[in-house]
């Protein structure tokens, strides 16, 4: 005995029984009665009528076996290093006392400021050296006049 499933509602069809539908597609749809004939016809969306076993399916109704629910988890949380710094050196910053803080801070802001300094008369230099083929240049030139 071959049961059949209700395209529309999803009931068993038991031989002899219900309504065969072929599209113009030849696409085949078989209805347990002529409201789920006629539901389908009027495309009615199954998910959205609530005796149909889609929408039970659909919103978890009628399970009659309860499944123990999974335990989820706890998140652990790590405290790991990250790029350019180890563990160590970041606990040691966040274990710093305000006024660390601000003379470790004054001292890197007085070394960048003396190598800004630095670059600066080195750029200075740079700028007051003429290159010696205008000097070559210059001299020519002065005795030919």
């Amino acid at each position: 005995m071959k049961v059949e499933i209700d395209t529309f509602s999803g009931y068993k069809i038991y031989p002899s029984k219900g309504r065969l539908f072929v599209r113009g597609d030849s696409r085949v749809f078989r209805f347990a009665s002529s409201k789920n004939e006629s539901l389908f016809l009027q495309r009615k969306n199954p998910r959205k009528i609530a005796w149909t076993v889609v929408f039970r399916r659909m919103h978890k109704k009628g399970i009659t076996e309860e499944v123990a629910k999974k335990r989820s988890r706890k998140t652990v949380k790590h405290q790991r290093g990250i790029v350019g710094a180890d563990m160590k050196s970041i606990l040691a910053k966040r274990n710093q006392s305000t006024q660390e803080r601000a003379a470790v801070r004054s001292a890197a802001i007085a070394k960048a400021k003396d190598v800004k300094k630095d670059k600066e008369t080195k750029k200075a230099k740079a700028k007051v050296r003429v290159p010696s083929f205008f000097c070559v240049h210059f001299i020519y030139s002065e005795s030919l006049f």
